[in-house]
């Protein structure tokens, strides 16, 4: 630690020196990931080996990896440690098929940890704070690795978990806490109820916010810091990846520093695959460098995003990577949580008075972002209403269970939803700067 920087030798690396780093490392993760029954198999098959790196642009004789990789091979096929090794499990929520599980060793835990640590730091974030996690615990990787990450800086932990507002408000009060982790909607949503308690957050020791894993514009966070008089600072992580701390905003506010000496960050055209220069937009392919449990080589991630040309004013060398434009496949994100409509698609089927066509919608009131699933009725109409108030229970019921979040249910009469002869229009995302539809 040292002034502004939690490891100033690494933080602030030369460029050649760092990319020399990342050809040591991605030689020795090609030789643990060959141990994995995919990529030996994949590998082998390519004739690829450590030797064959001589440089990290070498990167691109490796194949991509995808998301149905990780599935297809559930739940082990990725380790390539001895499982007597592994001291933790996570997974991400499962669609029509398995889910995304990430296995780590005590190594790969303690890198995780130091990242998020160097990812406090850099915001200011010392030993003599308090932090504050609203973010969900268990399965979900948001809660465990800002916990790791608070601990390694030496902060004092409140481990609040998600929900329960007047008594968040009330930690935050009692306890002194001056930094907290939530997700942007949530955010404003403890900024309504300090003001329904009638309580100023100014008046707190509050002063400084994490936010991500649901996607939101700069316009939305300068919201958020007016209302609870704080400075938010945007992050991005994935399971996949370990969680949150893949990539942190510093002090500047102009771009997420991505930790280029634990990946390998690629942009390339969704289409060719081919790479796109700094500062075009691009799906993002990440690389794992330092995970010794279950490394993961080019996985498409899915994300658009840019590589910002240019340095940082803060002096790290990290190249930055701007905040989410949106997918390339159909899935969404609302409060903080991934949904497939195949997922939605999955829980209609099984309510046999449902027709098949339906549309998800996705809206902000008040600050808040809504889900709104929208169902036409085989034959029964809609002006039965006692039998249609318990048929929206249960589906609202189910699909709460499955995709863990409680939308809106609309019930109308068949034939309501408009159809096209393309392919049908599935979700429409309304909300402010993250405007699109996705088509199946």
């Amino acid at each position: 630690m040292n002034g502004e920087y939690w490891q100033p030798e690494i933080e602030t690396m030369p460029r050649e020196k760092l990319r020399q780093l990342q050809t040591e490392k991605l030689r020795r993760t090609i030789e643990t990931a060959l141990n994995s029954p995919f990529y030996g198999h994949r590998l082998g098959k390519l004739g690829i080996t450590p030797q064959s790196i001589n440089s990290v642009d070498d990167i691109r004789k490796i194949p991509f990896t995808t998301k149905q990789d990780l599935r297809d091979n559930y739940p082990f096929g990725l380790v390539a440690g001895n499982m007597k090794d592994a001291i933790r499990i996570h997974s991400s929520s499962g669609t029509t098929g398995h889910p995304t599980v990430v296995v780590y060793s005590r190594h790969d835990i303690d890198s995780w940890a130091n990242m998020i640590a160097r990812n406090m730091y850099m915001v200011g974030c010392r030993d003599t704070d308090v932090f504050q996690n609203s973010s969900g615990y268990g399965m979900f990787t948001g809660g465990l690795g800002f916990q790791y990450g608070a601990e390694r800086l030496g902060a004092t932990t409140v481990p609040a978990a998600a929900g329960n507002s007047k008594r968040q408000i009330m930690f935050i009060c009692d306890f002194g806490t001056t930094c907290l982790h939530a997700i942007p909607s949530y955010a404003v949503r403890l900024a309504e109820v300090f003001k329904d308690e009638g309580i100023d957050p100014r008046s707190t020791r509050l002063h400084t916010l994490f936010i991500g894993a649901e996607p939101h514009t700069d316009e939305q966070r300068r919201r958020i810091e007016k209302l609870l008089g704080v400075k938010a600072y945007n992050s991005f992580g994935m399971t996949e990846m370990n969680g949150p701390g893949v990539a942190f905003e510093c002090k500047q506010q102009d771009g997420m520093h991505l930790w280029e000496d634990n990946y390998i960050v690629e942009i390339v055209d969704p289409d060719t695959l081919e790479p796109v220069p700094d500062g075009e937009y691009g799906e993002m392919v990440l690389t794992t460098l330092d995970r010794t449990m279950m490394p993961i080589l080019r996985y498409r991630t899915r994300d658009l995003t840019r590589i910002i040309p240019g340095k940082c004013a803060c002096g790290r060398t990290h190249r930055r990577i701007d905040r989410i434009k949106g997918r390339t496949d159909d899935m969404f994100i609302i409060k903080g949580v991934n949904v497939f409509p195949m997922q939605v698609e999955k829980i209609l089927a099984q309510f046999p008075v449902l027709g098949s066509n339906y549309l998800i919608t996705l809206d902000t009131v008040d600050d808040n972002d809504i889900m709104t699933v929208e169902v036409e009725l085989d034959d029964m109409r809609t002006d039965v209403y006692p039998e249609l108030q318990k048929i929206t229970r249960n589906i609202q019921r189910t699909l709460k269970d499955e995709i863990l979040l409680t939308p809106k249910i609309k019930l109308v009469n068949k034939g309501s939803i408009p159809t096209s002869e393309g392919k049908a229009v599935r979700v429409k995302d309304l909300r402010e700067g993250r405007g699109q539809n996705h088509a199946e």
